[in-house]
């Protein structure tokens, strides 16, 4: 066997492929180090970022949650109900029946290996929106139960509300507050494209949707025959006006939401 003399040269690959591999190296670091800060606590670390940078960059695609293990397990389910107010034909006005996106969503669970992130759509966004819910002060809450729909400024109404209610000389409530109203923006562009996908042929002047959620058995009951799952508890807003979110496609939500067998559209 013929040994080459020297050390073997190394191999050179284009610049293009170098400079390729170098950002797939940062987009990973940057991956890597936004997860931690999400999971992680809050801390002094987590302000490197701000917050509506790593929120965005985060949901909802990337969101975490390590709830499925103990000690607190899941134990619940999540509803997000939406009706709407419509013109027909004929001119007139009615409301529609409530209706359960997140029961279709999950049929892209049931017996599938490889289930879409859309499935969790609905059921991930109850919960965000009840938790911040909660975290609003009881002035707060009162508002949101009210109705902002009438004139393109709804919106601005509805967030001066809050603001205004904001605990004086309290940083966390103005996060609290704004925590919200990133999820109340949320919660109204995606009720808006259910009723499009559902009643988009008629006239549709505005919507309204609660967020519920029921908890399971309780394990200490898991063997009691007569034991009932515990009530259901909802948090209803009031009606909202249209709400349109940058790059999201209504034809493809209406396509595959339409496609998901479900509940009555309530038509």
């Amino acid at each position: 066997m013929t040994v080459s003399s020297g050390t073997a040269k190394s191999r050179k690959y284009p610049l293009w492929l170098r400079l390729v591999g170098f950002v797939c190296v940062l987009l990973t670091a940057w991956h890597i180090f936004a997860t931690f800060l999400w999971v992680a606590p809050a801390n002094e670390i987590r302000k490197i970022v701000p917050d509506n940078a790593l929120r965005n960059y985060m949901m909802p695609m990337f969101g975490q949650s390590w709830s499925v293990f103990a000690p607190k397990p899941v134990d619940g389910d999540y509803s997000f109900e939406v009706r709407a107010s419509i013109v027909d034909d004929a001119g007139e006005e009615r409301t529609t029946a409530w209706i359960d996106p997140v029961k279709r969503e999950m049929n892209m669970i049931h017996h599938n290996l490889f289930p879409p992130r859309a499935a969790l759509a609905g059921d991930r966004l109850s919960s965000v929106y009840q938790n911040s819910w909660r975290k609003l002060n009881d002035n707060q809450q009162e508002s949101v139960e009210l109705s902002y729909f009438k004139g393109d400024d709804w919106t601005q109404r509805m967030t001066n509300r809050l603001n205004s209610q904001i605990t004086k000389n309290s940083s966390n409530s103005k996060n609290r507050t704004a925590d919200f109203l990133v999820a109340e923006k949320q919660a109204s562009a995606y009720a808006t494209q259910v009723a499009k996908a559902v009643w988009g042929d008629e006239e549709i002047t505005r919507i309204q949707f609660r967020a519920g959620r029921q908890g399971v058995i309780p394990f200490s009951q898991r063997n009691d025959e007569n034991a009932k799952r515990p009530k259901p508890v909802t948090i209803e807003s009031g009606w909202r006006g249209m709400t349109v979110m940058d790059g999201q496609s209504q034809e493809n939500f209406a396509k595959v939401f339409n496609s998901l067998e479900g509940v009555n559209a309530g038509k």
